[in-house]
């Protein structure tokens, strides 16, 4: 049996997963790769990420390459069909191992009868793919779902929310993205630990688009190559972390002081929280969220960084269930959210997330809003923020907010224009920070 055979068979199984039963990437690479080497895993995962990065085109060739979609109980062939394309199109694998190695995937899924499909099929597009490219470009010009590779009803609501920039944020969603490191302040300077870095012969450099007011010593870290994150200086000490540029400005815009309650509510993973603690170590963090599961993740962020925070599983839209009834001063909220400004993390969430999800989550939004709202002092500030880019979820859900809350005025973010009418909208960008949105929130003495 070959040897790079199962790599692929994983990447087909993976996108089966996404594509048919609806489970994301984060839950399907494990369970399918976790016998596969290091290498292999990283093979199959680069496949999955490109395929769904430009679904729409893959899907398009294989109509023009088989006669008939693949019934249900042969189905996963068509997910092989999509590795092997992959490869011979966007991949630097020579073509005959390309073709060999996805043929022989064909016995890792129980369908050995058909690796003469799967090779014809294959062959088929090697010898016609300058005049099927051609093809494919011209189709691609008359749909711009096609030609950006995102679904239609996205693609829709980009072009009405940017009618100008929607095309560089479809090209951007696209791209893998920047690789960005947090510095624990209570270490190290960013201009520190740059010098770590280039004393290591890791390139990388600091945030140079930082806005005005936010101090440069805790600028973001980019690094310019890849590396293993755990070999990186202090990393399991907690002197560094991986978290994007754009979320980063969280703990900033909070601003907490000594002796604050701060409610990190939505908490899981944790980055944001322990964020707050390295930021403001003389505060009383509570971390919150409905996921049991997931906040093993927070226990885990918080026993690597050395901090401390306390914990609760519990409801946002239903504090009743978990509140002690003391008001915070601080309250992050990084509410539940489409996630369309970090589709380039993770593109599995262009073809899971459907047009009427949003209606659902903005109404969610709103219903944890107005819960968290209750649980702030006078005079505190409250953080709205999302990673998505859809103004349903971020200014529009504020100016909801604020038209049926009398106590809540919106403070302007210094060095953001206009922030305090329509917040802080941030577009992924191919050489900077995720899509993310913030509003700052006071409540009247």
């Amino acid at each position: 049996m070959s040897k790079a055979a199962p790599a692929r068979a994983a990447a087909a199984r993976i996108l089966q997963q996404v594509l048919h039963n609806g489970r994301s990437l984060s839950q399907a690479i494990p369970s399918e790769t976790e016998r596969l080497t290091q290498s292999e895993r990283a093979f199959a995962q680069a496949i999955c990420y490109q395929v769904l990065r430009q679904l729409p085109a893959y899907e398009w060739l294989i109509s023009q390459l088989i006669e008939k979609p693949l019934k249900s109980k042969v189905r996963i062939v068509h997910y092989i069909l999509l590795v092997g394309l992959c490869q011979l199109r966007d991949m630097r694998v020579p073509a005959h191992a390309a073709i060999a190695e996805t043929v022989e995937a064909c016995t890792q899924v129980r369908q050995k009868n058909l690796k003469g499909m799967v090779n014809a099929v294959l062959r088929a597009y090697q010898r016609q793919q300058e005049s099927l490219e051609k093809q494919l470009a011209n189709q691609a010009a008359l749909s711009p779902a096609l030609l950006h590779g995102h679904p239609s009803w996205l693609v829709k609501r980009l072009q009405n929310a940017y009618p100008d920039t929607w095309p560089a944020i479809c090209t951007a969603n696209n791209q893998p993205p920047p690789f960005w490191l947090r510095v624990n302040s209570q270490h190290y300077t960013s201009a520190e630990y740059l010098a770590l870095l280039h004393a290591k012969g890791i390139a990388a450099e600091l945030d140079s688009q930082l806005p005005t007011g936010f101090a440069s010593e805790h600028a973001a870290i980019r690094l310019l190559q890849g590396a293993d994150v755990t070999q990186l200086p202090g990393f399991s000490e907690g002197h560094v972390s991986v978290q994007d540029r754009s979320a980063q400005f969280a703990a900033h815009l909070l601003q907490a002081e000594p002796g604050m309650r701060v409610l990190d509510a939505c908490a899981a993973p944790g980055g944001k929280t322990v964020h707050l603690l390295e930021r403001y170590p003389a505060i009383q963090v509570t971390a919150l969220d409905a996921d049991a599961s997931r906040l093993q993740r927070v226990h885990d962020n918080l026993a690597r960084m050395q901090v401390h925070a306390d914990v609760v599983c519990g409801d946002a839209s239903q504090p009743m269930g978990w509140w002690n009834g003391q008001l915070f001063d601080r309250i992050l909220l990084d509410a539940p959210c489409s996630a369309t400004g970090v589709i380039r993390r993770h593109p599995d969430i262009k073809w899971l997330r459907r047009a009427d999800d949003i209606d659902t989550l903005v109404a969610l939004q709103q219903q944890i809003l107005q819960a968290q709202w209750q649980l702030l002092k006078p005079g505190g500030q409250l953080l709205y923020a999302t990673c998505s880019v859809l103004p349903e979820e971020n200014k529009l859900q504020i100016q909801q907010f604020l038209a049926t809350v009398n106590d809540a005025e919106a403070v302007p973010i210094a060095g953001i224009a206009d922030s305090a009418a329509t917040g802080w909208q941030l577009l992924p960008n191919a050489e900077g920070g995720d899509g993310f949105y913030y509003f700052l929130l006071q409540k009247r003495t």
